[in-house]
């Protein structure tokens, strides 16, 4: 239980004191009214005594009595009404409420920190009440009058008649049969006469006379002479008097409701009250239009429905405010007006007078009256006299069995019996505070009692027994607390007395708290709860929740659930504001722990329970907290809770119509998942017309996609401002996102719309329905073009500067996630501030589950059916930004960085590019070549400028170079016209190649240049407002089959230099799917032929074709048209195994091998030649527009990524080779590019089309083959994991054989036979020209040694012996690229084939002192055949 104010020896003193009846004359009454008070009242403050009373007991021990406390009330003749009491007790609660600054203790358990209120004064106002307001009974005199004060006024004609009057009253109230009430403890009861003198207005000497009249009639310890109102009702305002009055009228009692005509309660009689009082209300109340019937139980949230009422409501309620109506009155009317500080004197000496004269003295005399008549009448055989009368006394044998009586309540007694004489001496002694002579009374009553089975006797005595033991001093025996728990049980199912089993309840539940028997208590407490009293049931619930919670070890679930029982028992009592602070309290406790159903219920209950009693804002709260949890309710209910809150927050904004916007709980927004748009909606591809992709809030967003955009816009910022970022570079973002970079302010520009996705989730099972959704903002223009002062000139804001989209209606079905995309049309420039949505929120009808089946379920856009409730709100964005990590600081703490996506600045207008692809294909075979065309539109108001496109994949197309566009412009034109520039060859020419040059400037491609950023050829380089253009755009089919994706970035600036945004770009990602076509790869080298002799090198080209089409595209055979070639260096000079037949067909996985000559050529400077070997009738020239272009671009990327490729070798090596090694190596370099044309017939929909299309190789090294496509790099075999010191070895500075074959250039010029006599001349001698020639740009010392290595048996064999004659070994030094001739003889001595090449060359450069031995490997056998003639 809750503390209490006072200790439980004074709440049970304070509770049982001796009760003096007041009977009062007209003219008596009249003089206490003076002072707004009756003579009862005006006693009251002063009725307990403030010294110690001294008193004898039976056997004449001196007895002292403590704080004794008397009660005077008005005589009421009959008994209350029970419906009277119920409303007393119910006022008195609902008046009682916990003040503003009450004191609460923060109590700990485990995770919870409860805040609850220390004490609880509607609990003991209530008790106090209780206790007060029981009728007197029969089998109990401890609310009996004990004595009774005759009040006559000084002025009246004849005062001691008066007296006589108002005895004879007396005696005539209780003695007569009429009156059963009230009741009075002995038959003689004491009367005390009162004599009151108005001070101010009678006579004083009129007033002793009397008084002495009243002394020799009635004897001194009889009567007194009490003197009032010794002040006039106008006394001076500025003597502050006292009030001791008002706390004890407030607790108003039932005795003197009836004593004068303007008492504040109503008398409410119930029919239906079957015993002395109906405890409880059994009505049902509605305040405000909301019910409040909770019939089930108190954790079922569907208690809607509403029940008949016992009495009528309004007549409650208008009694309730006539209390507070009389409470105010009784509050603002000052009491005691005409008293002075002397005046309270003179009462509280008039009741110490009466207390130590009259009463006590009277209640000694009777218990020794008492006494002795027991011990004359039993003596020492109590026992044996109690089992006998039973038998042998008529009066009152019953005549029913033991069974019978315990049914019903008993035996009643005749007042004489002797039994009752026990317990009247009983009661009189616990009143005067003698406990062990009143316990021992009471224990022996009880054993009577028993016997006779009077089982409601034998309860009281049991129940007084209890608290005399418990209260007598020095605790000489323990608390007998089954005495209370029989004499419960007895009222309670025996006797069918709750009242009385309540008021045991009470006593005992706070002796066992005063012992720390907190759990015993509780257990009390809850037993005695029953649906006769919601109020009774609330109050103890309570009281247990609260022994609960004080346990040494607290239980806090047991505290919260009975915290709502007893809110739910409140809130059936109609003690709403009780009702709601027990919800509020066992909220604490279920807060947060995972118990949703159980929190809410007591946030639905709390949101009504606060709307009943226009707590408007904790009402709405409530609500929110139900909606805003993930709610594990059905659909109905969670409708339910959805139209309460619109219901109450209605109510809400209807008192503050004109107030801000409250938030809306519903529905969810997720605020990171905000996107924000900036431009238009893409438009969709039309016909042949297909639209660039650029970007749109439907794309995914891509890490690495959006990562190479960023690259691609910064090379070509870098190359428009020669080589070099500005430092304020911001790169374009046309949607944010939660991954993008929002640490800057994003800029939109002016009359383009910005828009914005807010993604909604409804975590209800119901749909719910947003009415006019649209965007909350604030901006503040600006304008950014004129600067005053370096300031930027801030302007007028006006309500046309912004237009905002507004959505009808936007539907989001049950548990469902849907984005909206809100549009903003800016017009003018300044600074925009999205703050949030607003919108109306309502549901629509029709939502119940038919057959299992939701119908909200797929409901579309459109008009709904309103329930009739919506109401208007809003709710923020609120996005947080990434956390911040890179400073010391910011990793040891918390913080978070900007997020501005929602506040983008509106900068001036700028251009607006619209690019259109016309035939753009799909579909491409490896190599093709394919014409488009790309219409560029601006679409502002603005012209655009220094239009560019950038490409990772440069080499995927082309827009021409500068030779000037030869090919049909328009898409029309183009149909079966070959993409290429061509002329028609003669019939000569075609054994040789054809020769053209042209220089990589000219197609955008000189030296520093980026190959990625290309110009688009703009007519006057701008693009006016409104205007557009086509270009035709050739492509190139990727070497590689699959599917690929291109992206093109277009740049464009405005021709007007704007401050905040310099530029603008568009993105497009074309996809295109290659198949298979040819496989061509060549190698080149050196020729050993004698025709060019002297006049420089000449090379072996061999090309190896492969068709490798599968015919999956339809592709029926290849043919090859032209082979050409390109370098700086080198040429084809012509065909070698050239076909009779002009046309070079290759079907289904045919191969074919192509060998060409090529030659040096002369130094062109940067130019390259280009030479074109044509086998059909057209040449396709191949230093024009478009292969020239494909050619440079190929080659660009292959030089990029091969100088990766080399950077990386040298950066893992950290090692530069030895110079004389590079120059070795130079020797086997070449330079020379192949271009493969080839046509391609496809038979698609019963129709031929001839494909083109062309493969590069790029050939960099002699006898080392080159691919067209780029070749898989084998992943390495695993292997063991090794672990050692690397040791600084350097790289081999010797060169490779292959590297050292090609330094020196042999050959062995001879005749093929040679025809000699042997008969004639034994030795045949053979002429041979060794022909050297040295390749390097170095000079080289050779060394020349003729003597034979081969000394095995088999090459002996195979080849022969011949011998070199001369000199076997030469020194010779070559100058760079000399060739020289040096003269040898070969001796042969027999017939037959010899190989002549049995030579050895060493070779070393000028300056070097190292030799190496050429490789003679790659060299052709030097086969002679010597015949005999």
């Amino acid at each position: 239980m809750a503390q209490c104010v006072q200790s439980v020896q004074e709440f049970i003193q304070d509770s049982f004191v001796p009760l003096v009846a007041a009977l009062c004359s007209e003219e008596a009454e009249r003089l206490t009214r003076k002072n707004n008070l009756g003579f009862s009242e005006l006693v009251k403050p002063f009725c307990r005594l403030t010294s110690e009373v001294h008193m004898r007991d039976p056997n004449n021990q001196l007895h002292i009595i403590k704080n004794l406390k008397i009660a005077v009330n008005n005589i009421i003749t009959h008994s209350p009404q029970p419906g009277g009491i119920r409303k007393l007790l119910n006022d008195v609660v609902s008046v009682s409420q916990p003040a503003e600054g009450l004191v609460t203790n923060v109590i700990t358990a485990g995770d919870y920190d409860l805040n609850i209120s220390a004490t609880t004064p509607w609990f003991e106002a209530y008790r106090e009440s209780f206790l007060q307001s029981m009728p007197a009974s029969d089998h109990e005199f401890l609310n009996h009058y004990v004595a009774c004060m005759l009040v006559v006024s000084s002025s009246e004609p004849e005062p001691v008649e008066q007296f006589l009057k108002l005895s004879q009253e007396q005696h005539r109230i209780q003695h007569s049969s009429e009156y059963a009430y009230p009741k009075w403890f002995i038959p003689n009861t004491l009367k005390y006469y009162v004599l009151l003198h108005d001070v101010s207005a009678g006579e004083e000497q009129r007033a002793d006379s009397v008084y002495e009249e009243m002394k020799q009639r009635y004897g001194t310890q009889g009567c007194y002479l009490l003197k009032i109102n010794s002040r006039g009702s106008n006394r001076g305002a500025d003597e502050q008097i006292p009030d001791p009055w008002s706390q004890y009228l407030q607790k108003n009692s039932i005795q003197n409701q009836e004593s004068y005509d303007d008492g504040p309660y109503t008398v409410i009689s119930n029919k239906n009250a079957d015993h002395l009082i109906s405890d409880g209300l059994d009505n049902d109340i509605q305040v405000d239009g909301l019910s409040n019937n909770f019939k089930a139980h108190p954790l079922q949230l569907d208690h809607l429905s509403d029940t008949s009422s016992s009495f009528d409501g309004t007549d409650y309620i208008r009694t309730t405010s006539s209390l507070h109506e009389s409470k105010k009155t009784s509050s603002g009317t000052p009491h005691g007006a005409c008293l002075t500080l002397t005046d309270h004197d003179r009462i509280r000496q008039f009741i110490q007078e009466f207390t130590f004269r009259g009463l006590l003295p009277h209640i000694e005399k009777t218990i020794r009256q008492l006494n002795d008549q027991l011990i004359s009448r039993k003596g020492l055989s109590r026992s044996l006299f109690s089992a006998t009368k039973k038998w042998f006394s008529g009066s009152k044998v019953p005549e029913k069995s033991i069974n019978e009586l315990k049914n019903t309540s008993g035996l009643l007694y005749p007042p004489e019996a002797p039994e009752l004489q026990i317990r009247k001496m009983a009661d009189l002694c616990f009143l005067v505070q003698h406990y062990e002579l009143a316990y021992s009374c009471y224990h022996t009553a009880k054993k009577d009692f028993l016997n006779d089975q009077a089982m409601l006797y034998a309860a009281g005595a049991l129940e007084m027994a209890a608290v005399s033991a418990f209260l007598q001093p020095g605790a000489p025996r323990p608390y007998p607390a089954h005495y209370m728990d029989t004499a419960i049980q007895t009222y309670r199912d025996i006797c069918k007395n709750m009242v009385l089993a309540e008021r045991c309840v009470l006593l005992s539940a706070e002796i066992l708290k005063s012992q720390s028997k907190y759990s015993d208590a509780a257990a009390l407490l809850i037993r005695l709860t029953s649906e006769d009293s919601d109020l009774r049931s609330a109050l103890l619930l309570e009281q247990a929740a609260h022994c609960f919670i004080n346990m040494k070890s607290p239980m806090v679930r047991k505290f919260a659930f009975h915290m709502i029982l007893a809110g739910h028992r409140y809130s059936k009592a109609g003690q709403k504001k009780h009702a709601l602070r027990c919800y509020c309290q066992a909220m604490q406790v279920y807060k947060g722990k995972g118990w949703s159903l159980a929190e809410d219920h007591i946030n639905f209950t709390i949101g009504r329970q606060s709307f009943t009693l226009r707590q408007l804002d904790n009402a709405v709260s409530a609500f929110r907290h139900i909606l805003i949890n993930d709610s594990k309710q059905p659909a109905a209910q969670q409708g339910t809770f959805l139209r309460e809150y619109l219901y109450v927050y209605k109510n809400v904004t209807q008192l503050s119509p004109d107030g801000p916007l409250p938030q809306l709980p519903l529905p969810y927004i997720n605020n990171s998942a905000t996107r924000v748009f900036f431009g238009h909606d893409r438009r969709p591809a039309e016909g042949e017309k297909q639209a660039a992709t650029h970007i749109s809030l439907d794309q995914e967003y891509d890490c690495e996609s959006s990562h190479q955009w960023k690259e691609l816009e910064e090379q070509v910022v870098a190359v428009v401002n020669k080589g070099v970022i500005p430092s304020n570079f911001q790169p374009t973002q046309y949607c944010l996102n939660s991954y993008s970079d929002n640490s800057k302010f994003p800029l939109a520009v002016v009359e383009e719309p910005v828009t914005v996705e807010v993604a909604f989730r409804n975590p209800l099972k119901i749909p719910l329905l947003l009415t006019d959704l649209s965007l909350l903002w604030k901006f503040q223009p600006k304008d950014f073009s004129a600067k005053h002062n370096g300031a930027t000139k801030e302007l007028a804001c006006g309500n046309d500067m912004i237009g905002a989209e507004v959505i009808a209606e936007f539907l989001i079905n049950s548990e469902e996630t849907k984005l909206a995309r809100l549009k903003l049309f800016p017009h003018q420039t300044g600074e925009l501030h999205i703050l949030g949505v607003v919108y109306n929120l309502g549901t629509i009808q029709g939502t119940v589950m038919i057959d299992g089946i939701d119908p909200s379920i797929g409901l579309q856009a459109g008009k709904f059916v309103y329930n009739g409730i919506s109401v208007r709100g809003r709710q923020d964005l609120e996005i947080q930004g990434p956390r911040l990590n890179n400073t010391k600081e910011e990793k040891t703490s918390i913080k978070y960085g900007p997020d501005r996506r929602l506040d983008p600045i509106i900068t001036e207008e700028m251009p607006l590019l619209e690019v259109f692809f016309i035939n753009f294909p799909t579909g491409l075979l490896c190599g093709e070549i394919r014409k488009a065309y790309v219409e560029f539109v601006n679409v502002s108001k603005c012209p655009l400028t220094a239009l560019k496109v950038v490409s990772k994949h440069p080499e995927f197309f082309t827009f021409g170079g500068n030779t000037g566009v030869l090919t049909p412009l328009n898409p029309s034109a183009s149909e079966n016209c070959s993409a290429y520039k061509t002329v028609v060859t003669d019939s000569t020419s075609v054994c040789t190649a054809l020769m053209s040059s042209a220089s990589s400037v000219n197609f955008g491609l000189g030296t520093g240049s980026q190959p990625e950023v290309i110009h688009v050829p703009l007519p006057d380089s701008v693009l006016l407002p409104g205007a557009s253009i086509q270009l035709p755009m050739w492509l190139h089919g990727p070497d590689e089959e699959g599917v690929h994706e291109i992206n093109f970035l277009f740049y464009y600036e405005s021709i007007k230099k704007h401050s905040k945004m310099c530029h603008r770009v568009l993105r497009h990602t074309a996809v295109i799917c290659t198949s298979r076509s040819l496989n061509v790869r060549a190698t080149v080298c050196r020729s050993n032929a004698l025709e060019d002799e002297g006049k420089g090198d000449n090379m072996l080209v061999f090309v190896d074709v492969e068709n490798i089409n599968t015919s999956e595209a339809g592709v029926k055979e290849f043919h090859i048209v032209q082979v050409s070639s390109n370098s700086k260096h080198w040429k084809l000079q012509k065909a070698v195994n050239r076909f009779e037949d002009k046309d070079y067909k290759l079907a289904s996985r045919e191969r074919g091998k192509l060998c060409f000559k090529a030659v040096r050529c002369k130094n062109s400077g940067e130019n390259y030649t280009f030479a074109d070997v044509v086998f059909g009738n057209e040449q396709i020239i191949s230093s024009a527009s478009p292969c020239a272009d494909f050619f440079f671009r190929s080659l660009s990327s292959e030089l990029k990524r091969t100088h990766a490729q080399s950077n990386i070798f040298q950066g893992a090596a950290k090692q530069s080779f030895d110079e004389a090694v590079r120059l070795i190596q130079k020797c086997s370099e070449v330079d020379l590019n192949i271009v493969v044309l080839w046509k391609a017939y496809v038979v698609e929909d019963s129709k031929q089309l001839i494909l083109e299309g062309q493969h590069h190789i790029v050939l960099h090294t002699v006898g080392k083959e080159a691919f067209s496509f780029p070749q898989k790099q084998e992943s390495p075999e695993m292997v063991l994991l090794k672990f050692f010191r690397p040791e600084n070895t350097s790289l081999p500075t010797r060169p490779t054989p292959e590297q050292l074959s090609n330094l020196i250039k042999t050959s062995l010029h001879y005749p093929e036979s040679f025809n000699h006599s042997f008969h004639q001349k034994s030795l045949c001698l053979v002429p041979v020209t060794l022909l050297l020639s040295n390749c390097s740009e170095a000079d080289v010392d050779v060394i020349i040694d003729l003597r034979h290595k081969t000394t095995s048996p088999e090459a002996l064999e195979i080849h022969g012996s011949f011998t070199w004659l001369g000199q076997t070994q030469y020194k010779l030094q070559l100058k760079s690229q000399e060739v020289y001739n040096l003269q040898l003889k070969a001796c042969f001595v027999r017939t037959g084939v010899y190989n002549l090449g049995t030579h050895r060359v060493f070779a070393k450069l000028a300056d070097q002192v190292t030799l190496f031995e050429t490789s003679q490997q790659n060299s052709m056998p030097a086969l002679i055949i010597i015949n005999n003639i």
